[in-house]
């Protein structure tokens, strides 16, 4: 049996955005006050204007931090754990409530589709006061994939 190879593929944005629009599940990074990077396993979503974007709550540790430093990276992953992931850094932004409301109804759409009853998924963001990540991409790594380096695969 073949070794696997590892592979890198460069992209620009729009292939960066067409691989994350059909992966939803990530690694969200951002820092602490101290420095240090707090990480958490996110659902997400790419909205229309080209932005990652998280659903979460105004006082989660990561919205705190994005409110602090302006910035996050997302490790969006592939539903295998060997198959393709990519790295995406850029600048943050949290929104809370009312403002958070319909990129929320975005937020669902590009992860789920239609909702059959809008009205009570607002009702529902509004209830659990949701708020939502949104993440500019400024530099992504290439599209990778874990393997032998090819110089060892022969």
């Amino acid at each position: 049996m073949a070794p696997k190879i590892a592979t890198n593929t460069r992209v620009d944005l729009g292939g960066l955005l067409e691989f994350a629009r059909t992966r939803h599940r990530a690694i969200l990074l951002t820092t602490r006050a101290d420095g240090t990077a707090q990480l958490s396993p996110v659902s997400c979503g790419v909205d229309p204007q080209g932005r990652v974007v998280v659903s979460t709550y105004p006082d989660r540790a990561k919205a705190v931090n994005i409110r602090r430093t302006g910035t996050a990276s997302v490790m969006v992953l592939s539903e295998e754990f060997n198959d393709p992931w990519v790295q995406i850094d850029g600048t943050a932004e949290v929104l809370d409530l009312p403002e958070a409301l319909e990129p929320l109804v975005d937020y669902f759409r590009s992860i789920s589709g239609e909702h059959p009853d809008w009205d009570e998924y607002r009702q529902a963001m509004v209830r659990q006061d949701k708020s939502l990540i949104r993440i500019t991409p400024t530099r992504w790594g290439p599209i990778a994939t874990g393997g032998f380096p090819p110089r060892l695969a022969t």
